[in-house]
């Protein structure tokens, strides 16, 4: 198969389907218009195609032309809540940006479905496409293995492949990717201290919940630089903090959120147990009361070593061994990819697309309202997804 060749000739179609995305973003769960525009394209190839019954998601399945094994491509769709500060003519205006590329997913793998569409008589078992929403923080993937997803084509897939493009920290066209813990698990800590309030001159005759949740925030940070091995890392970061109406007025409560990230399930274990642990040993320090809860959201992203040497093999057969860099640690961020490489082997695979004229080592970053990515990389991209599912479907189960 000539599928490099044969993804540059969808480079056009495949520009003219990311700018669409990109102009008219959706965030969550329910994306009707990216929907309706990823029904368009993959409309005609063939495919047993299902949409979802709590989600606007696309399941969509390539019979090969003989029977075997099945593998899965996912590729996410949801924006973020951001207003786009790229200044292209395409940029949104609606206030939602893919500020994280996932137009560019979404593209690729439509792209993939048209290439092996095309090759379906060379196939030896099935393709599962799986279109995502909900990806930023809704945990679509959940949803979409809840609503049948592995079912699909009627075999448990034996291998899943997913591909996300990086607006920094990689080069233009540069795949990369390791096995093993690839991407953090990540959890959500809600603090709220209950004091009773007062005027801000006596402060003796109240109980100060904004200087309680204040020691709370330091402590949890010097408890994770000693109650952690450096070598299993852990990262906490307050994201909110909530206080007050004057600043002459002791409030009733303070409450903060953070962001807790953790790449082992023993250290995952630790910090459920021990960040509540320290609020509630501090309020009782203070004679206030506290309510903190720790709600595990995505398990880490690990990659299985055999899928991660795939990808590197056939980014090597497709582009050359200059094009693949091991991926020296795992990265901090956090998918919820990671549900479905839980079920069955996979892996996540990173694709550098800074913006043009743009310096990977000081571009803005994925999430940013200034990311931009060169949407160049497309038919790579398609083509590397392709030749994953080939190589997958042709391997021994």
């Amino acid at each position: 198969m000539h599928l490099v060749e044969d993804a540059h000739e969808l480079q056009d179609d495949l520009v003219r389907l990311r700018r669409t995305l990109h102009t008219t973003p959706e965030t969550g769960l329910h994306l009707p218009r990216t929907q309706e525009t990823v029904l368009r394209a993959i409309d005609g190839l063939g495919l047993e195609v299902t949409t979802g019954r709590g989600l606007s998601s696309v399941t969509a399945v390539l019979r090969g032309a003989r029977p075997g094994p099945t593998v899965l491509l996912r590729g996410d769709m949801d924006a973020l809540p951001l207003a786009e500060k790229t200044g292209l003519d395409y940029a949104s205006r609606n206030g939602s940006m893919h500020a994280c590329g996932h137009d560019l997913h979404t593209a690729m793998l439509a792209g993939a479905a048209r290439l092996l569409a095309q090759h379906r008589d060379r196939l030896d078992g099935d393709v599962v496409f799986m279109f995502q929403p909900g990806e930023e923080g809704h945990d679509g993937a959940r949803l979409m293995l809840d609503e049948g997803l592995l079912d699909a084509s009627g075999t448990r897939p034996q291998a899943a492949y997913a591909l996300h493009v990086t607006s920094a920290g990689h080069p233009l066209g540069q795949f990369a990717g390791r096995a093993g813990p690839t991407m953090s698990a990540v959890a959500v800590l809600t603090v709220t201290v209950h004091g009773s309030g007062g005027h801000g001159s006596m402060p003796h005759r109240a109980k100060d919940p904004v200087q309680a949740a204040c020691e709370m925030v330091t402590a949890l940070q010097t408890w994770i630089t000693r109650g952690f091995d450096v070598f299993d890392p852990v990262v906490l970061s307050v994201g909110t903090f909530h206080a007050g109406t004057q600043h002459n007025i002791i409030p009733e409560t303070a409450t903060f959120e953070a962001s807790v990230r953790s790449f082992s399930p023993g250290a995952l274990a630790r910090l459920k147990d021990g960040t509540v642990r320290v609020c509630e040993g501090l309020a009782a320090a203070h004679g206030v009361r506290v309510d903190a809860r720790f709600e595990e959201l995505y398990p880490a992203t690990v990659n299985d070593p055999h899928a991660a040497a795939t990808v590197a093999s056939t980014v090597a057969e497709l582009y050359g061994e200059e094009r693949f860099a091991p991926l020296p640690h795992p990265l901090p961020g956090s998918e919820d990819f990671s549900r479905v490489i839980d079920e069955v082997p996979g892996a996540m695979v990173f694709l550098g697309a800074p913006g043009v004229g743009t310096d990977h080592r000081t571009a803005p970053n994925n999430h940013s309202p200034y990311a931009a990515f060169d949407d160049g990389v497309l038919a790579d991209g398609a083509a590397l997804y392709a030749a994953l599912a080939v190589d997958s479907l042709a391997a021994p189960s």
